[in-house]
């Protein structure tokens, strides 16, 4: 009868872990119920919490799979039901190896009167976990971290002080909260207390504290919009259809972004100190093509500013590159910013004749993307004024920490807006577009600086300081909007801080681990001690009651 009753208690906890899953994907775009990140998490520490690191290991891979797989949905859209599994499973497994290595940190903690350091190892973990996949395999996959659910919630601010690993933090931590909360409603409420060693109480309220700190800080903070205003215009000139082939139509995307630069130009707008274009708004080299350089040229002269434009280039051979050229009224070349991050598996396939053995898909990158090895940033100039910078960042290095603060710190470049380009017409109609502009919208806190979010189809806009925003387009329409968003110069606590929220982190779980495997080695050598050579074996507990 045993067997049977711990085979029931396995299944009630996955099929908790899996709805946290579910619950915690809930908490990002297109559904943006934001409290349901922390919700997500509670529930699956409680699930977890105690189990052995085999069972806490399905766990992990349960809820992983019940967030991913939706969460994550839009990646096989085109290209088919297999690379959505493999990198939702992929992604899963981190969360499985999270929850096991909490497993060991865990179980000797909770025996003992350190019992409250068992919860703060959990958010700790968290952090950790979206390090290890934003940085793993081939430079890491950092979508759907926690931090990035949570641009329309009360944390929001928090991102200006911990960057989004200390976002993330925050949610795990109310999560943690939560969970304790319901275990003791759930104890007073009819349920009994089973003998447990006294935890350390003043630990418990320091514990406490440190957790709610970081919402406190965020509800006490209301990030600066203030700064110099410039005119900017953006220019989303759609594609002839969505998909993989969304430039079969050779010039067609750049047609569209010249004539609608052209369009916003006979409106009678006063000029724009600079104009946007997406990624991929120029669908052929310039460099190679006269003509398209022709058009890029007419927009020049006609609009009268520089324009930022992204474009894909023939080059180095035998790569290509994935650019943004910066071309000034009156210079005879464009400045250009490569991307230094290619997506891999959509920017180029590693081991592509292994990978070719499991789907025929590898093939439609038929050339590989180059890296570039600098940030970008271009130097706008402003007529009777002081000239500021334009950061561009392409498409998915939006969602690395280092990228983007990287540029944002670059000597010489205080006063700056950021210009994240992408190119969402590969996704179709699905929720990639909007959890790209929530990133943006946390970036835009993160570093105390303006965004200029423009997409070749949507969603594009203008983001304040504050993660606000204006002028916000809708999928697979033609637009271009002038906007004054501000140019700061201010230098964020989290630029300042860098990875050290991760390091601290790191240091963190490293020291509750060696306590953890301490204290199991302490108590083994006390059972020892305590029953000696002769003694009756005793039934082990397996079980630690929570």
């Amino acid at each position: 009868m045993p067997k049977p009753t711990l085979t029931l208690r396995a299944g009630v906890r996955l099929l908790a872990a899996v709805a946290s899953g579910l619950l915690t994907a809930y908490a990002f775009p297109e559904h943006d119920i934001w409290w349901l990140a922390p919700v997500g998490v509670g529930l699956l520490s409680a699930a977890a919490l105690g189990v052995r690191w085999r069972l806490a290991l399905l766990l992990g891979l349960g809820h992983g799979l019940g967030f991913f797989l939706p969460t994550l949905s839009w990646t096989g859209v085109y290209v088919g039901n297999l690379p959505w599994v493999a990198l939702c499973t992929l992604e899963a497994l981190y969360i499985a190896a999270m929850c096991a290595v909490l497993s060991v940190v865990q179980r000797p903690l909770l025996a003992s009167r350190l019992r409250p350091l068992a919860y703060a190892a959990v958010p700790l973990a968290w952090v950790l976990q979206e390090w290890a996949r934003g940085s793993t395999p081939f430079g890491g996959f950092p979508w759907a971290r926690l931090a990035f659910s949570q641009a329309d919630g009360p944390l929001a601010p928090f991102a200006r002080y911990g960057g989004a690993p200390g976002v993330t933090f925050a949610v795990a931590c109310l999560g943690v909260l939560l969970h304790l909360a319901a275990r003791e409603l759930t104890h007073r409420v009819g349920r009994p207390r089973r003998a447990q060693a006294a935890a350390y109480r003043p630990l418990a309220v320091a514990l406490a504290v440190l957790a709610v700190a970081p919402l406190g800080l965020a509800l006490a903070t209301t990030p600066p919009t203030d700064g110099r205003k410039v005119s900017v215009l953006f220019v989303q000139g759609n594609v002839p259809k969505p998909g993989l082939d969304f430039n079969a139509e050779r010039r067609k995307v750049l047609d569209n972004h010249v004539q609608g630069t052209l369009g916003a130009v006979a409106t009678g707008h006063p000029a724009p100190s600079l104009v946007v274009w997406p990624e991929n708004s120029s669908d052929i080299d310039p460099f190679e093509n006269p003509d398209a350089a022709a058009d890029i040229r007419l927009a020049l002269e006609t609009v009268k500013a520089p324009i930022l434009v992204g474009a894909v280039l023939n080059g180095p051979a035998p790569y290509i590159s994935n650019a943004s050229l910066f071309y000034r009224p009156g210079e005879p070349d464009p400045q250009r910013y490569i991307k230094q991050h290619p997506v891999p598996f959509a920017e180029y396939i590693p081991y592509r004749s292994f990978f070719r053995n499991f789907s025929d898909k590898v093939d439609l990158v038929t050339r590989d993307f180059t890296k570039g090895d600098k940030p970008g940033g271009f130097e706008v100039p402003v007529a009777g004024e002081r000239p500021y910078w334009i950061i561009p960042t392409i498409c998915f290095e939006v969602a690395y920490d280092g990228l983007m603060r990287d540029s944002t710190l670059q000597p010489g470049r205080d006063a700056s807006i950021l210009a994240v380009q992408t190119n969402n017409a590969t996704f179709g109609y699905t929720a990639e577009s909007e959890q790209q502009f929530a990133i943006s919208r946390l970036r835009a806190i993160e570093h105390g600086r303006s965004v200029v979010h423009v997409s070749t189809v949507g969603v594009s806009g203008f983001i304040n300081p504050d993660g606000t925003y204006v002028d916000k387009t809708t999928l697979f329409t033609a637009a271009a909007r002038y906007g004054s968003p501000v140019v700061r110069t201010e230098v964020t606590v989290s630029d300042r801080l860098g990875p050290l929220p991760e390091y601290a982190a790191g240091l963190a779980f490293v020291a509750l681990l060696a306590l953890g495997l301490w204290l199991r080695r302490r108590t083994a050598r006390v059972e020892r001690a305590t029953d000696g050579p002769t003694a009756p074996a005793q039934p082990r507990r397996d079980r630690v009651v929570v």
